[in-house]
């Protein structure tokens, strides 16, 4: 059995969510990597030397600078028919154009896996991650996404696959790309940084996020938030950590005036160690913290932001 890995990455890096996408494709067998967009030659020479992958395909053209679902999803049935499976990160890309290549194949998509119990079994969370679905399918070929914090990540150094050029599939017509509004940050992304802080609504204003910002600062940690926050506006939208945000698994999820609510837990109930601070000793959120702190968060965070 033989699975292609679409790569994540950003023309100059392979990212870490291919790393782990690619150890949830070698519980089926080979791996090959289709690796799509504008030069990068450097993506594919770091995917030839991932742990476990044979073979890399490699399609540089303008046509893949940006992540359109369109493109995406023509360059990788162009090559489908050789593989039973094909897998890509559960991230906003994957999930993206990955609908696209199932519909097209007409085979049911088997979404944000967590494990691989054999060729045609995997298991996946449903209920908000209250509950684990196990899913057989018949599919001819199995589209798959991948929930990369549930999967360790492969040896990014140590493989010597083969490298073979594509050539771009014909324009779609249908999208084209416009402008990116991006924001950016010196801190860490959220689903690779190993420390997270995390403000919910109990943060009050969007201001008050600089309290957990100096602390993150100092700890090299990212920012994350709830979706109450988010949707209060105290934060940009790319914040947010949950079932309908990002899914994260760092090795310290420190989450201030977050009550703990299903959509949230969804998100971060994987990390190593989690600490939450909150006021209400009832709050949903200390049933799964590590360690726990009842305590006004302007007091405690600008404590420990001095003691650091």
């Amino acid at each position: 059995m033989t699975a292609l890995v679409f790569a994540e990455h950003d023309n100059l890096e392979l990212k870490d969510a291919t790393l782990a996408t690619v150890t949830a494709a070698a519980a089926l067998g080979d791996v090959h990597i289709l690796v799509a967009g504008s030069g990068c030659a450097a993506v594919a020479d770091a995917a030839a030397k991932v742990m476990g992958v044979s073979k890399v395909l490699l399609v540089d053209d303008a046509a893949y600078a940006h992540p359109l679902a369109e493109e995406l999803a023509a360059v990788t049935l162009s090559v489908a028919g050789n593989y039973d499976a094909i897998l890509v990160p559960a991230t906003t890309t994957g999930k993206n154009f990955m609908p696209r290549v199932a519909a097209a194949l007409d085979v049911m998509q088997i979404s944000e896996i967590v494990e691989v119990v054999d060729a045609n079994t995997f298991k996946r969370p449903i209920y908000a991650g209250n509950a684990i679905a196990t899913v057989e399918s018949s599919d001819a070929v199995k589209v798959i996404t991948v929930r990369t914090t549930a999967f360790d990540k492969a040896d990014a150094e140590g493989g010597s696959a083969t490298i073979e050029n594509m050539a771009a599939t014909p324009p779609s017509g249908i999208s084209s790309y416009v402008g990116s509004e991006l924001s950016s940050s010196d801190r860490p992304e959220l689903t690779s940084a190993k420390i997270i802080i995390s403000g919910g609504r109990g943060m009050g204003s969007g201001e008050n996020f600089a309290i957990i910002e100096a602390v993150a600062d100092k700890l090299g940690a990212a920012v994350g938030a709830s979706r109450a926050a988010v949707d209060a506006g105290f934060v940009p939208n790319d914040y947010q950590v949950g079932q309908t945000g990002k899914i994260v698994a760092p090795e310290l999820y420190i989450a201030v005036g977050i009550s703990g609510a299903i959509q949230h837990l969804a998100g971060m109930k994987d990390s190593k160690v989690i600490v939450a601070i909150n006021k209400d000793e009832e709050a949903p959120i200390f049933q799964v913290a590590d360690y726990g702190l009842v305590a006004d968060l302007f007091d405690a965070i600008p404590a420990l932001e001095k003691a650091l």
